[in-house]
Parts: structure tokens; sequence; C-alpha cells
């Protein structure tokens, strides 16, 4: 009986959470507001910290449990959100970016990262915390950027071209310490016992991951992924999704981030025949992996311990987001593109930090490294920074449209 319980709880928990999602999703899109958003409040709202301890069963326990199996459904989900987001950079993309893209979106990781650790073991931190929270301040998430910058026509400009090879840096480099991050939050020893050399080891380990995975991908996925082999109805999708679970698998078997094989897949995949029916598919599942992933992430923030530490904690962590990647990738934007105004706009569109710091955040706290005061900051830092770069970006667009038709006002 205990385990039919168990089973009915999961369930009721996972409905509970999607329909929230959804319906915030809803909400902000009607608001013009970034839809990742919306899902990750709808966790906040309705977890088991907030409304979801109102939500009484009928023996007068809340409803909704965030237990070992929702969790695991969430980290499905971070695996799926990565394989999605491999297919949307080839891996030929990647390397055309060339030195520009590279200097912006290595900046752009080493910046934050080290500013992150330094002010975190000022405030008395010990160095994993700082360090998870300082990995959380590298990624960019540039899927907000892209809608702005497509609303605007300004998706083939220099600067959307220099924001998406830099963010694509940007990523795998972010991915490669986190995947060191997570090592050191699974090694008994703590961090006293880890030296620079194995740090170097397990970067260059994710690297050389990446360069294996992808190489092999590249030869060989096309020969085993492809329509003349499978023939039944979903056989390509099937196999697409055991290739990148197994990629997952392995990945985390070798002591790095299972989302690295998930997301090396997703790029080797992007250059095949079959990418539109795959890409098709995993869009789907993603319509119900992905929300579920940010609802739960939600959930798991205890509004119950938000107090002015941690408000103020989280105001520190917003500045320094915002500030490292202005400066870290503003600036040699502003000298790659000699133009001022495109160079603050690639800043501005770096700023928003979305899944990846979503995932730190989940890794950390499911390791049991951070404290749950330090996990509701960093789920705060990227709530707020993905806010402010759509209205941003939006602001600086407009005074470029306004600049334009005041010159051609004073021609006339």
């Amino acid at each position: 009986m205990a385990a039919e319980a168990h089973f009915i709880e999961t369930i009721i928990g996972v409905g509970i959470l999607l329909f929230a999602a959804k319906l915030m999703a809803e909400l902000f899109l009607r608001l013009k507001l970034p839809i990742v958003l919306g899902e990750l409040i709808a966790g906040m709202v309705i977890g088991p910290f907030a409304l979801g301890a109102y939500i009484l069963n009928p023996e007068g326990l809340p409803l909704l449990h965030i237990n070992d199996e929702i969790r695991v459904l969430g980290e499905i989900g971070a695996i799926v959100i990565l394989f999605m987001a491999g297919l949307e950079m080839t891996p030929k993309e990647f390397l055309k970016g060339g030195k520009a893209s590279f200097t912006v979106g290595t900046l752009g990781v080493i910046v934050p990262f080290f500013a992150g650790l330094l002010v975190f073991q000022m405030f008395g931190y010990d160095a994993l915390q700082s360090m998870l929270i300082a990995t959380a301040l590298t990624a960019t998430s540039i899927a907000i950027s892209i809608q702005v910058l497509s609303e605007f026509g300004k998706l083939k400009t220099p600067e959307a071209r220099l924001i998406i090879g830099a963010a694509v840096v940007d990523d795998i480099l972010a991915i490669a310490v986190l995947s060191v991050v997570t090592s050191m939050a699974g090694a008994s020893g703590g961090v006293e016992n880890i030296d620079i050399m194995d740090v170097t080891i397990t970067i260059l380990q994710v690297l050389g991951f990446f360069a294996i995975m992808l190489i092999v991908s590249v030869l060989i996925i096309p020969k085993i992924i492809t329509p003349k082999l499978w023939k039944a109805k979903g056989s390509v999708e099937g196999i697409a999704t055991a290739v990148f679970f197994g990629a997952a698998a392995l990945a985390g078997s070798i002591g790095l981030s299972p989302i690295v094989g998930a997301f090396a897949v997703g790029m080797a995949l992007s250059t095949t025949k079959v990418f539109e029916k795959v890409e098709n598919f995993i869009g789907k599942i993603g319509l119900i992996f992905a929300p579920l992933f940010f609802a739960i992430i939600g959930a798991q923030v205890d509004f119950r311990q938000v107090s002015w530490e941690i408000l103020m904690l989280s105001g520190i962590t917003i500045a320094i987001a915002i500030t490292t990647k202005l400066f870290g990738c503003g600036l040699p934007a502003m000298v790659f593109l000699k133009n001022k105004a495109q160079g603050l706009r690639v800043g501005i569109g770096m700023i928003s930090r979305g899944e990846v710091g979503l995932i730190v955040a989940g890794v950390g706290v499911s390791s049991g490294v951070l404290t749950s005061d330090v996990y509701s900051t960093i789920v705060i830092m990227v709530a707020v920074t993905t806010i402010i770069t759509p209205i941003w970006l939006k602001i600086e667009y407009k005074k470029e449209q306004r600049k334009g038709s005041t010159q051609t006002n004073n021609s006339e």
C-alpha cells in the first residue's frame, strides 16, 4: 500500500506542477515576458513551501511533495533541454564564429566565475559553495535575446551573430566548469584535496569528451540514424533518444555531468538528414519536460527561509551577474565590432542566465553542497536577469529606431 500511495503522490505532483507551469506560461505570454520565467515562478508559487503546503489531501496532509521520483524527472528534463540546445548549433557554426566569438565567450565565463568566487569567499562561504555560485554566474541563456533580436528584425546584424557565436563558446565552457565543480562536489575529500592539476585535467577531459563524442557522432550517427535503416514509425526518434540518453549515461559514468553527453549528441545530430524529424519530436517531448524541469526547480525554493540576508545576497549576486557580462562580453565586443552601441548590445544580450544557472542550482542542492539560502539566491538571480535582458535590449533598439527616424526627418 505504501508503494502505491508513493506512486499516486508522484503522479499528483507531476500533474499539479505541469498544470501550474502552463497556466503561468499563458499569463507570461500575454504580458510579453519570457515563458520560462512563468514556469519557474509557477513552481515557486505552487511548491510545497508556498501554496502547495495548503493544498491538502483527504487525510489533511499537503498534496504536493517534491519526492525523489519527481527530482529524477526534473533531471531527465535537464538532459532533454541540453540535447535540444545542442541541436540548435552545428559544429561548423561553432568553428565559424572565430576569434571574436571565442574571445567574447571565454571572457564571458572567466570574468563572472572569478568575480563570483572572490566575492562569495569574502562573504565567508566555503570554496565549494562559492564555486557553485560562480558557476551559476557563467552560462548565458540566449533564447530570450534571440526572441528580441528576431522581433526587431536584427538577427542578421554583426552584434546578433556575435551574441550567438559567443553564447555557444560560453555554454560549452560553462558546461566544462559545471562538470569540474560537480566532480568536486562528489569528491569525498571536498575542495581542500583538489589541486589545480586535477581541475585542468577535468576541463581537458570535458573538452576531449566533446571532441571525441562529436567526431564519433558525426562519423557514426548519420549511418545509424538514417531513414533507409529505420522504416517503422517512430524508430528514428526512438533510436535518437536512446543515443542521447546513452551518451548522457556514458558522460555520467566517467565522472562528468550527464548533460555534456546529451549536448554533444545534439550538436552532432544537427547536421544529419533526420535533423528536422528529431527536432520536431524532441520539441514535443520538451513541451512536457522543460516546463516540468523549471517548475520543479522553482518548487524547491523555500520561501519560509527568505530573509533580508537572502535579499541582500541576491542583490549582490544580481549586481555581479550584470556587471561581469557587460564588462566581460561588452568591452571585447566593442573592440571587435568597432562600435560602442553594438558592443553594449552584445553585453546586454549575454546577461540572461536561464537554464544552465538553474541546472547548477539543482545540482548543488541535490548533492547537498548548497544551503537553501544560496539555492534561493541563485534562482532569484536567474529570474531577475531573465526579466532584465529582454526589457533592456528592447530599450536599446527603440533608442536606435528613434535616432534613425530623427536623422531621416532632419535630412528631409
